[in-house]
């Protein structure tokens, strides 16, 4: 609540225009200081808020400071990238201050890199809920019309809850409120363009940007992409699913054939399945080890599996706690209308997929049930006039974000976007390939546009 303030005489006046919402005044200036805080602060990284409205919609209202982050060029300045954290929940203003190193050198000679945490997140108004009521969600693997019913009346009962620790953000933290925010990020650097590399949940707002300001991007990339427009709670299982089981059948057979593997020898895919039947929470311990194929990390994950025991009893936690998911039930419309239709979604995912049944976005659609419909809900993306084709990137085998779903969105973009394809294993690309941070690079400097088919070679986990 604190965060929350009241719009005072004489805040900017916005329009609405055919590309969205744009400032009819003289824009916000950002005042940087020094990052303080965690001593890992890398030296140079300056910080700085800016008042924005709650809903874009109806500017006149409430307000929240949204935290921004930047580390200014080294060289000689092309302009401004701006990074668009994923998660849903990641902190862009950690990316820059202790997490600058993902960028190159090269970026960071030539651009000024600016991320922040997007509005309910971190330092910009976060999303708080009491935290013993979020100890307490339900498994999203639903055996009964009872838990069915029990499962949408906690949803509501958390969805109060949070909303009266939030304040008024809590309803309007959608993909399109934050399309807005970054412009509005634009302005008060006083750039008429920028670039933008957004990674997993942050391609969905790249995305969207391009969508609706594409004359205000000079080049974009979007890393591990996010396709908004599966249209059915069946397509958006079933594919992460698929992409969920191929990760597992690549550890696999990696395990099979590498002697050190913890496991090797042993059927993995038995042992595996004994540690389901035998656990208390099947859905926690697939989603633990569906993080562990996001880098991949093949070996802890052998030898994960080869210690694993029943899990250990957690004390009941007190406070508040942040719940950055929340964003998912306002921009998917994922309906199940009763227990019936949920129990038929797991019963194919389970036939379809024997080891990775229950895919980590399952709790996407658990958590909404019973939630009102959507402020941002899947469409099919339109992204026409870019100055630049639109750069997509994605592994082959990336667990959570489907290589079908980059092919997806590179056919909607048509040819104001191109798919580099990185032939390799794991969630994100850029630092897990000197050929994909090198023609990622080349197109954000140059603006060299990678040929279509351009693919660049597996690098095995280390």
């Amino acid at each position: 609540m604190r965060f929350i303030r009241f719009a005072l005489a004489g805040a900017l006046v916005f329009s609405i225009t055919a590309a969205g919402l744009t400032a009819s005044a003289a824009p916000q200036r950002l005042r940087w200081t020094d990052c303080d805080g965690d001593p890992a602060v890398v030296k140079g990284s300056q910080c700085a808020t800016l008042r924005l409205p709650v809903d874009w919609r109806h500017p006149g209202g409430p307000t929240f400071d949204l935290a921004i982050a930047r580390r200014t060029a080294k060289g000689e300045r092309i302009g401004v990238l701006v990074f668009g954290p994923g998660g849903p929940g990641d902190s862009g203003v950690d990316r820059i201050t202790t997490g600058i190193s993902r960028f190159s050198a090269e970026l960071q000679d030539r651009f000024d890199i600016v991320s922040f945490d997007p509005r309910g997140v971190a330092r910009s108004n976060p999303v708080q809920c009491s935290a013993a009521l979020l100890a307490k969600q339900p498994s999203p693997i639903i055996t009964s019309e009872a838990g069915f019913t029990a499962t949408i009346s906690y949803n509501r009962r958390l969805a109060t809850d949070c909303r009266e620790h939030t304040g008024p953000l809590y309803d309007h933290i959608d993909t399109w409120q934050t399309v807005r925010d970054v412009d509005a990020v634009r302005r008060a650097l006083g750039e008429s363009t920028i670039s933008f590399h957004g990674s997993s949940y942050g391609t969905l707002l790249g995305a969207q940007y391009a969508e609706t300001y594409p004359n205000r991007v000079r080049a974009m990339v979007v890393e591990s992409v996010i396709d908004h427009g599966s249209p059915t709670t069946k397509s958006f299982l079933d594919v992460q699913a698929t992409a969920a089981q191929d990760s597992f059948d690549e550890f696999v057979k990696w395990c099979d054939a590498a002697t050190g593997c913890a496991l090797h020898g042993q059927d993995v895919h038995a042992v595996w399945a004994g540690l389901l039947a035998r656990s208390s929470d099947p859905f926690k311990l697939s989603f633990r080890v569906f993080r562990m194929l996001y880098e991949p990390e093949w070996s802890a994950l052998a030898q994960t599996l080869k210690e694993m025991q029943n899990p250990s009893v957690r004390a009941v936690p007190t406070g508040l706690a942040q719940n950055p998911m929340a964003v998912f039930c306002q921009d998917w419309n994922l309906p199940v209308k009763d227990y019936r239709a949920y129990a038929a979604h797991l019963q194919r995912l389970a036939r379809n997929n024997h080891d990775m049944r229950y895919p980590g976005q399952l709790m996407a659609v658990s958590n909404c049930l019973g939630a009102p419909k959507a402020n941002n809900p899947q469409h099919v993306l339109e992204a026409h006039g870019l100055k630049t084709p639109m750069l997509l990137a994605n592994a082959v085998h990336d667990p959570a974000t489907p290589y079908r779903m980059a092919q997806s969105v590179q056919r909607q973009l048509g040819r104001s976007g191109v798919l580099l394809t990185y032939e390799g294993w794991g969630h994100g690309s850029y630092t897990k390939s000197p050929c994909m941070q090198s023609a990622i690079d080349s197109y954000l400097i140059a603006r060299d546009v990678p040929k279509r088919g351009t693919a660049c070679p597996a690098v095995p986990p280390g």
